[in-house]
């Protein structure tokens, strides 16, 4: 028997290649891109550790060159769906009775597989199915992936070492149990580490998952799978059921041994994934956990006193990286009329160097959006802006889906701070700014915390101290991921703990500790030596 005492302690981050020309990652990524270009795999659904098939196919393209197959998919059935609930119910019982340290020696491992083993493989995956450059795949794929692994395993450690005071005569104790019942897990397609995170987090406090990942990042999830399972995850732990979210979920819901969800993704499905467990209340064994992230409507704020290059960087990068399509994506500013003409110079300088092409071609900064879809409604928003007497185009605008879903990089100019485009999530390559007059910073700011319904994450540019502080105060409910002068993206795991409130979703910090809380049960255990045999007390004497 193994009666160690065992800490993980906190691990560094996974240090990020960069794919310099010349390099020897360069040269194999490339590679590897090509060998999977030529590829056209079969993906099966996983359940209860054994591949299905059910005839019911559809088809993985990249969003660059959406004539090109990558991978034929089988999609769940309601039988398939009924079979991974029961396949996560009787996987529960062993797992849950594992040793912590073991379930986290199978996370270390995949987690070493990815780092040397399979790095290529999720990096290429992600890059044609997903449409991301080299770099953004390489923080997102590889080393988010990895951090998640690693750094939840040490934030489980000290969960678990937290214990309660214990008197004479008395031994007390917290069992931070699995919860009851089989986890939900609903996963989108912009980041290869959220599918990952969003199961193994789960898994690593002693629960199995119904995994329902997104579509158009199948074929990265997939690949995932396969990893978790060469590091040893036992058959049911995570069951992979492509197919329809409203066909799961309508299933999942009504189930009563359902425990909770995990979710990444939309406004619309989060609020019906929510109404379907209120309207279920009577039928469950235990209160769902429900745990979401549901977009953004993140800002760059900026102050009189900033750097107006510094801005200008923050603002191209924030808003253009993997085509905006990032839930922290800077996608309105707000500029101080002193500094306008400046920063906007500065901007335009730089979106026109930016190139946009397919991923094989690492000129390209920006890439594909995800799907037809998303390219028509990304495009909706530019039109509208467009049409409107109080918005102007101040670059891009224009999108060619003929080959693969492509958007220029595109500013808006409006001089209404409450325009559509300044209010809603848009997913896509938009940047839209509003100048105000110096004076009315305060009000500016006010305008900034009320005018979107999010509450994801956000920046404020300035030198002047007070002016910071001044943000910082106002903006307080705005954001739950907070910048002083960056952009408002690029959070990294044990160190900037993810996640927003409002219509931002539950604020339940991805990279960190609160989001594996969510997961356990407590049972408050006190052993008393030698019980009580009258019950008289003295004060009755």
């Amino acid at each position: 028997m193994n009666n160690s005492i065992f800490k993980f302690d906190s691990p560094k981050n996974e240090p990020v290649l960069q794919y310099a020309k010349g390099s020897i990652e360069r040269e194999q990524i490339m590679y590897d891109l090509t060998r999977m270009s030529n590829q056209d795999i079969e993906i099966p659904l996983i359940i209860g550790g054994k591949e299905v098939r059910t005839g019911k196919l559809g088809k993985v393209v990249m969003p660059h060159n959406h004539s090109k197959v990558l991978a034929t998919y089988h999609q769940v059935t309601e039988k398939e769906i009924q079979l991974a609930i029961n396949e996560a119910l009787k996987a529960k019982r062993m797992w849950e009775n594992l040793s912590w340290i073991e379930r986290s020696s199978i996370m270390m491992k995949a987690a070493e597989l990815i780092s040397k083993k399979y790095r290529n493989l999720l990096l290429s995956a992600t890059m044609l199915g997903q449409s991301k450059n080299v770099f953004q795949a390489e923080i997102d794929a590889a080393c988010e992936v990895i951090d998640f692994l690693r750094f939840n395993v040490h934030f489980a450690s000290n969960i678990y070492n937290e214990q309660p005071n214990s008197d004479f005569g008395q031994l007390n104790r917290v069992e931070y149990r699995p919860l009851e019942g089989f986890v939900f897990t609903v996963t989108p397609f912009n980041f290869t580490a959220i599918a990952s995170n969003l199961n193994m987090s789960v898994a690593l406090m002693g629960n199995t998952t119904v995994w329902k990942p997104a579509t158009t990042s199948l074929l990265s999830n997939y690949y995932l799978m396969k990893i978790f399972e060469e590091a040893g995850l036992p058959a049911g732990v995570i069951n992979f059921i492509p197919g329809s979210g409203s066909l799961i979920g309508k299933n999942v819901m009504k189930h009563k041994d359902l425990a909770g969800f995990h979710f990444t993704g939309s406004n619309a499905t989060f609020n019906s994934l929510w109404r379907g467990v209120t309207e279920n209340l009577s039928t469950y064994t235990s209160y769902p956990k429900m745990v979401g992230e549901t977009g953004g409507k993140d800002f760059i704020f900026v102050h009189h006193s900033a750097n107006p290059i510094e801005v200008a960087t923050a603002i191209v990068r924030g808003a253009f990286e993997y085509q905006g399509q990032k839930c922290s994506a800077a996608s309105r500013a707000y500029i101080p009329q002193s500094l306008w003409k400046e920063i906007k110079d500065h901007v335009l300088t730089q979106v026109e160097q930016i190139k946009v092409g397919g991923v094989e071609n690492f000129e390209n900064f920006m890439n594909a959006v995800i799907d037809e879809s998303a390219f028509d409604n990304i495009m909706r928003y530019i039109e509208l802006a467009k049409n409107a007497d109080d918005c102007e185009i101040v670059f891009g605008g224009t999108g060619d889906k003929s080959v693969g879903y492509f958007i220029q990089p595109t500013i808006l100019l409006t001089t209404n701070p409450n325009f559509l485009t300044m209010r809603e999530e848009i997913f896509g390559p938009v940047m839209t700014i509003f100048v105000y007059d110096d004076a009315d910073y305060e009000l500016a700011l006010n305008l900034c915390n009320e005018t979107s319904p999010y509450g994801l994450t956000g920046s404020i540019f300035a030198t002047d101290r007070y002016a910071v502080l001044k943000a910082f105060n106002t903006l307080r409910y705005a954001a739950g991921n907070f910048y002083i002068n960056d952009k408002p993206s690029g959070a990294v795991v044990g160190m900037q703990p993810f996640g927003g409130a409002r219509g931002s979703g539950t604020n339940d910090k991805a990279g960190g500790s609160l989001n594996l809380l969510r997961w356990v049960s407590p049972r408050t255990i006190k052993e008393t030596y030698v019980p009580a045999s009258n019950f008289k007390y003295p004060f009755m004497e």
